[in-house]
């Protein structure tokens, strides 16, 4: 690379600082495009399939996206006049959240009983306050026997209720529906919280888990962010002990996050759970680049030489690498394009935006500013032997290599070998941390009533009351009965059980007629009959579409992991092409979606780290001109994630969707090491010296700025723990680890690697 375009920085410092905060200004000026976006959609493409079998079924039935409301008196008692009461006012009040649709509660569950010739529908509580011990004991014996209500509305010991709000969102962005439907439902459950004060409220739901991931991110945004900055800042300055190359590098951070969130606003990117984190990726990938121009700068400064023959030393030694590098690592998060989730693929994007910006401005912007800022560092004598600790530390390395590099081989051989511990395994309420609200209110929910998961069965007949024929009841009966015998289904509701309620009711609740109907137009005519009396907003649109001709199966599963949910839905599709192979099954829900996209995505994950792993090889032997050392750097670059995910298999084992890409993340920001270790290596190979010289020229010159940029890294990531937002968390822990790794095997393997199998007197 020609080094007289980066001599124009320091030779004419005002000049370039100028034109770069204008280009800078410019592109920042995009950001002001930035919104953003909470709903779970944005994990998945518009052509998904799992998301189209959703949309579809929600096209044909009504839409069962909504909030749950979860009351737990402290008695243990809801069959009480005064909990019935609260259920009974709540549910009237829930009738005011905007967008809701249906209101289903204890209260207004439309119970029906025979009276002579007649068939009665009303609700199952009218008056809370007038009921008698009678009355409630009744209305006990009916909620627990009933299969709708069980498991769904009541918990099996009646210490627990829910009332489910059902909500109509639009198409497209709902983040601003979300947050005035939470809002709205927080406010009404504190106002009945300070009236029943001896009663507990959860929320959760659909809804809930968006403005969950709305909340989170946006909570990431406002205090990680500038914690991250603020320890990244302090680490440099206490590390590189220049006040003004601190500075100089603080601006650098900045004006790379600005450029880079401005081009993602000028495109029409939006932020979301993933790409909030784009600043803090940006940032410590930028200091990284300041630290090794600053950290040789200083370097040269004191073997004797003045700023400005320092900073031209600095920037010709690492200008190859710092370009090597960037395009590494932009290489790396290039990849996620291969994620089946969409703002994975804008992470990615845009981070690679940002590394090339903080390349681009570490080698221009940043000289020209240490050009006009006061730095003193005072020269040390030509044979001086006052080694500094890392140098020390590779003086100790040379002289053990033969021991220490099997060693390292044991090391990494048993790594690899817990990594096979991990597997692939989604929970999505496991995405908030333990302390969070939600998470909280989930796991109350699946101990008292069920698993928080839905999975929804549609059967579509083909024709116009279809679902009325009688052999097709029969199906939709014994699918229903397969599924309450499943394990993993804590609740089923079915279109049937109405059928057999009513077909008992319309003969004088004879218990031997709850059965189904044995002809179509009497299941027809009850069904009819039984629509007319129910009150607006009670329909059944929520398990049959307009035409009879299809219906939807609803169940609350165990909050678990995607792959049993993945098998779950297998073996329903299986039993139903088995067993009716004239209809036909459409299963889909959120939790679904989610557990659908963890599977594909690591696979699509893995082609990315092949076509990363080639890019980025046949880059490095380019940059360093040697196929051997180009080969020789595949080890301690592809070493790091096994031992990573070694170290993971042992503390964890389970990998989430944002695990599946730290594999191609990390591989780009690794390879940085690796390279400067490198270059040094083979700038001193081709001035003659030999492999040890060359592996101790290789730690005194760029050893310091190793420590401090993977320190710098590793502290950036693990900030990211702090997040409640398990995603981020377990992302910002794995990919520290794997940082941290890195160095010990770019410092511990890869220089006895080298003065074993490369003996050369003289690197060609």
């Amino acid at each position: 690379m020609n080094t007289t375009w980066l001599s124009l920085s320091v030779n004419r410092p005002k000049i370039v600082l100028c034109i770069g905060f204008l280009l800078i200004f410019v592109a920042a000026f995009g950001a002001k495009n930035l919104y953003f976006r909470g709903d779970y959609k944005v994990f998945f493409e518009e052509d998904n399939p799992q998301r189209l079998a959703f949309e579809s079924m929600q096209a044909h039935f009504s839409k069962n996206d909504g909030v749950s409301i979860i009351i737990a008196p402290h008695s243990g008692k809801v069959f009480s006049v005064q909990t019935l009461s609260l259920i009974q006012e709540l549910t009237e009040a829930a009738e005011q959240t905007p967008y809701s649709s249906r209101i289903d509660s204890l209260s207004n569950f439309q119970h029906t009983w025979a009276e002579e010739d007649d068939m009665i529908v009303e609700d199952l509580v009218e008056d809370a306050s007038t009921l008698l011990p009678g009355d409630l004991d009744k209305i006990q014996k009916i909620a627990l026997q009933e299969p709708n209500l069980l498991h769904r509305l009541i918990s099996p010991k009646g210490d627990v209720a829910v009332i489910n709000i059902s909500v109509n969102l639009p198409d497209g962005d709902q983040t601003p529906e979300v947050i005035k439907i939470t809002d709205s439902v927080m406010a009404m459950t504190d106002k009945f919280k300070a009236n029943y004060p001896e009663h507990d409220f959860y929320h959760t739901g659909v809804v809930l888990m968006n403005y969950s991931f709305f909340s989170f991110a946006s909570n990431d945004f406002e205090s990680i962010v500038p914690l991250m900055f603020l320890t990244i800042i302090l680490i440099m300055w206490i590390l590189l002990k220049t006040l003004s190359g601190t500075l100089a590098t603080l601006l650098i951070i900045i004006t790379s996050i600005a450029a880079t969130m401005g081009v993602g606003g000028w495109f029409g990117m939006f932020l979301s759970t993933a790409t909030v984190n784009v600043p803090t990726m940006v940032m410590t990938l930028a200091v990284a680049d300041c630290i090794h121009i600053i950290s040789s700068m200083l370097f040269g400064m004191r073997a004797g030489k003045n700023k400005k023959e320092a900073l031209l030393y600095s920037l010709d030694l690492n200008k190859m690498p710092i370009f090597i590098t960037s395009a590494t690592t932009s290489i790396g998060f290039l990849t996620l394009n291969f994620a089946e989730v969409p703002i994975l693929a804008d992470l990615g994007n845009l981070t690679a935006v940002g590394v090339l910006f903080a390349c681009l401005f570490s080698l221009t912007i940043l000289p020209a500013l240490i050009m006009l800022l006061p730095i003193k560092v005072k020269a040390q004598a030509p044979n001086s032997r006052d080694l500094g600790h890392i140098e020390r530390f590779g003086e100790w390395v040379i002289r053990h290599h033969k021991r220490i590099l099997p060693f390292t081989l044991i090391i990494t051989v048993l790594a690899v070998v817990f990594s096979f511990k991990n597997n692939l395994d989604d929970v999505p309420t496991d995405y908030f941390h333990e302390s969070t609200q939600f998470r909280q209110a989930t796991e109350f929910q699946e101990q008292h009533v069920s698993g928080m998961t839905s999975m929804d069965f549609a059967i579509y007949t083909g024709e116009d009351s279809g679902v009325n024929q009688p052999h097709n009841l029969k199906v939709i009966e014994d699918f229903s009965i397969w599924l309450r015998q499943q394990p993993e289904i804590d609740h089923v509701s079915t279109v049937t059980d109405t059928y057999k309620r009513l077909n008992k009711n319309m003969h004088a609740d004879d218990l031997s007629y709850y059965k189904l109907p044995n002809d179509r137009e009497t299941a027809a005519q009850f069904m009819l009959l039984y629509e007319m009396s129910l009150p607006y907003g009670l329909d059944l649109n929520n398990h049959l579409d307009m035409k009879k001709s299809a219906t939807r199966i609803m169940t609350m599963v165990k909050n678990m992991g995607s792959k049993e949910l993945v098998e779950l839905e297998l073996r329903a599709q299986t039993w139903f092409s088995q067993n009716a192979p004239n209809l036909q099954l459409s299963a889909a829900s959120p939790g679904l979606m989610f557990a659908h996209i963890s599977e594909i995505n690591m696979a699509s994950m893995l082609k990315g780290t092949v076509v990363a792993l080639l890019l980025i090889s046949g880059l490095l032997i380019f940059a360093l001109k040697s196929f051997k050392l180009g080969a020789i750097s595949l080890l301690p670059n592809l070493l790091p994630a096994c031992i990573g995910f070694g170290i993971w298999g042992i503390y964890s084992g389970q990998v989430n969707l944002g695990l599946s890409i730290v594999l191609s993340m990390t591989l780009g920001i690794i390879v940085d090491d690796t390279v400067h270790f490198l270059s040094k290596y083979r700038h001193a190979r081709i001035n003659g010296c030999d492999a040890q010289e060359s592996v101790r020229y290789a730690f005194a010159s760029v050893g310091r700025a190793l420590w401090i940029t993977t320190l710098v890294l590793a502290t950036g990531f693990s900030i990211l723990m702090l997040s409640p937002f398990a995603l981020n968390s377990e992302m910002g822990m794995l990919t520290g680890i794997i940082i941290l790794v890195a160095l010990a095997v770019d410092f511990l393997f890869l220089p006895p690697f080298l003065m074993v199998f490369d003996k050369k007197t003289k690197q060609e």
